[in-house]
């Protein structure tokens, strides 16, 4: 069932664990994220980033994931998402197409323009009863990337504690040292995360969480992470597993088998995060409305 996420994230600060934002980029991964949440018996964030809405369309993949939610998910609260929106203008369509929560994303920006865009989509999106999320600190690579090292910025403590208390923002990123992709020196830097949970009151949003070691993760987690964004780990499983059956069948011609297995690949993946987020069995609030 599709939920407002507040509602998801007040449960999760209430038992301590962490909800899994996932991104999605077709029919085949939406459905595995619903299937693998209704299997664990656990809450998601269902998310989409500019490139997901442009290659399939704002409405269709808005109604994708609500339709997925009521049908595929129905026991299970889910929460549709906006990763890393790049304006004023993509946010508010998804506000408008119904999204409970949105990411402007202008940490590249100097930090005072960063503050200024930001502050300008919360007190929109305030009036619509949607969250938002921000960011500082530009996270770097590509998901789906792969590579040996790269250069990983950090934010500044200071930096993060200014933009929360002068944006209003519900939920907040920040650079801790990990990246989107696969990266042999990416390492959650715990010293600057707790600077940073010490001084804030809100949701903590860890992005870059594909390849960070469990053991990182839960500590994290106990260190107050409150969501973790997968979408590396969910690219590669999808091709990787697409790439075999096509190289296995060289002369099917329906698509539906050849894809059919990549959902199951995407299920195994999600499931497998979210037993290590600890969301798996969650107490469902009767608050929630479908």
């Amino acid at each position: 069932m599709l939920v407002h996420i507040k509602d998801l994230l007040s449960e999760a600060d209430k038992h301590g664990y962490a909800i899994g934002s996932f991104n999605i980029h077709n029919v085949e991964s939406a459905l595995g994220v619903a299937r693998a949440a209704e299997a664990t018996c656990s809450p998601v964030i269902i998310q989409v980033s500019e490139s997901t809405i442009k290659y399939m369309g704002l409405k269709p993949v808005t109604h994708l994931v609500s339709t997925v939610a009521k049908n595929v998910a129905k026991n299970v609260p889910i929460a549709l998402h906006l990763d890393h929106g790049s304006s004023f203008a993509s946010v508010l369509e998804c506000i408008n197409a119904g999204f409970t929560s949105v990411h402007i994303d202008a940490s590249s920006l100097p930090l005072d323009e960063n503050i200024a865009i930001t502050k300008q989509v919360v007190e929109f999106a305030h009036t619509k009863n949607v969250w938002v999320q921000g960011e500082v600190g530009a996270m770097v690579g590509g998901h789906g990337s792969r590579g040996g090292v790269i250069d990983i910025p950090k934010a500044n403590p200071d930096d993060v504690i200014a933009f929360v208390r002068q944006t209003g923002v519900d939920t907040i990123a920040a650079g801790i040292g990990t990246a989107h992709g696969y990266y042999e020196n990416e390492e959650v830097d715990f010293v600057l995360l707790n600077k940073i949970i010490k001084q804030i009151s809100i949701p903590f949003i860890l992005h870059g969480g594909s390849g960070i070691p469990d053991a990182d993760i839960i500590r994290g987690i106990k260190e107050g992470i409150n969501v973790i964004n997968i979408g590396t780990d969910i690219k590669v499983a999808f091709c990787e597993t697409l790439i075999k059956n096509c190289k296995a069948n060289p002369n099917e011609t329906d698509p539906r088998k050849l894809l059919e297995p990549t959902i199951a690949a995407v299920e195994a993946v999600v499931a497998g995060k979210i037993k290590v987020f600890g969301s798996a069995g969650c107490i469902i609030p009767s608050s929630i409305e479908t």
